[in-house]
């Protein structure tokens, strides 16, 4: 059986939703596909977003897919000492909501299907091939072989993506630009403030860091992303030793574990080519600092959408046509991430000693309103480090 469309998405995250939204919205005929049977299941991440962000994108906040509303952020160092930060002074990337992914990611796929695109369940993409001016992918739907012809196909595969390589884009990433994350929702745990993210830095997550992320009464998100290249442990195994260390987790329980990974070297330098476009984790969309990636997915999810429908409407598929797509994502999500990616790497140097350091001087610095730009001028401030290879940055 052949299928044709203008448009199709493969993926059904939130990148792939909000592409196939805007593009059905934009006037194109649009089909998205999702290798499961429920989106949203597996959730692959802590589930944190901003107030800002979603307003950007203009999604109302729902009770349905919010499940805590935060007001700071912790910080904390090797030793214990904790840096806190209110809502009123920092505006970190996922610093605002705690979603139910289970719910939000259905949630954003409805919003497509208003909008007129057709959704495909428990249909995987198998391969790809050029037929002319389109291109032909083979998928098997609900156990039934099947192929879909598209003018443009779009990748939102995750961060395993395949189909970005069917076309020959350099998706593989290196070992340290890819952090392997594990994480439990627990119940029972005992947090000292329940209405703050809290991120723990050092050598509890080699090349990365833990965080609890409270999801409301006494549930929370515990997980942690470390690189491979600097441990023998895998982020299993250092979570275990987390949550048994951690006071806030010493007596709570799991109810479900989530592996998987995330990208964190910055964007991909190639997001289109003839006929096609990546979005969202498959395209490394996420945040190099943070490893937050929904809010900035769905951005580039947008700009897909929009400049997918334009160009069907223009008759043209071309890499060059598409590249509009690539020059929004540069300019908007890119340039932000070429700088965390800086911090990252700076962050990922200091010793336990260092980090601990730092914190304490960090307790007689006065924060006035801040954001990300502003602590990392504070931290020039107390390291000497810092200022040596971020100072060129401000």
């Amino acid at each position: 059986m052949i299928i044709e469309t203008d448009v199709l998405v493969i993926g059904a995250g939130p990148a792939g939703s909000l592409t196939a939204k805007h593009a059905a919205l934009n006037g194109a005929d649009v089909i998205i596909i999702d290798k499961k049977s429920e989106i949203g299941t597996p959730k692959r991440c802590a589930e944190g977003v901003s107030k800002e962000g979603l307003k950007k994108l203009k999604i109302e906040p729902s009770t349905r897919w919010v499940t805590k509303e935060l007001s700071g952020v912790r910080l904390i160092a090797p030793n214990g000492t904790s840096v806190w930060l209110n809502d009123e002074k920092v505006k970190l990337p996922e610093a605002g909501y705690i979603l139910e992914r289970k719910v939000f990611d259905k949630h954003m796929a409805m919003d497509a299907a208003r909008a007129g695109a057709q959704i495909m369940i428990k249909t995987i993409a198998n391969g790809l091939r050029r037929d002319g001016d389109s291109l032909i992918v083979t998928a098997e739907s609900m156990g039934e072989e099947l192929e879909i012809k598209a003018k443009i196909v779009i990748g939102a595969d995750g961060p395993e993506s395949r189909v970005g390589r069917w076309v020959g884009l350099k998706t593989a990433q290196k070992p340290k630009n890819m952090e392997s994350c594990a994480q439990f929702e627990m119940v029972n745990v005992k947090m000292e403030d329940p209405d703050a993210i809290e991120f723990h830095f050092g050598s509890t997550a080699p090349g990365g860091y833990a965080w609890i992320f409270p999801k409301g009464d006494d549930i929370a998100n515990v997980g942690l992303g470390i690189l491979t290249t600097e441990t023998d442990k895998s982020a299993y195994e250092h979570l275990l030793d987390f949550v048994k260390n951690n006071p806030a987790t010493q007596n709570a329980q799991p109810v479900e574990f989530n592996i998987g990974g995330d990208p964190v070297g910055g964007m991909h330098k190639e997001l289109t080519a003839d006929n096609f476009m990546l979005v969202g984790d498959s395209a490394s969309q996420v945040n190099p600092l943070t490893g937050g990636g929904i809010i900035s997915a769905m951005e580039a999810g947008v700009y897909a959408g929009k400049v997918a429908a334009k160009a069907i409407k223009e008759g043209d598929y071309s890499a060059k046509n598409l590249s509009e797509y690539q020059e929004r994502c540069e300019e908007n999500i890119g340039v932000k991430f070429e700088r965390d990616l800086k911090v990252k790497d700076y962050l990922q140097s200091l010793s336990d000693e260092e980090l601990n350091s730092i914190a304490d001087a960090f307790q007689d610095i006065e924060l006035d309103r801040i954001n990300p730009a502003e602590l990392i001028k504070q931290l020039i401030k107390v390291s000497p480090k810092a200022l040596l290879k971020l100072g060129k940055l401000f």
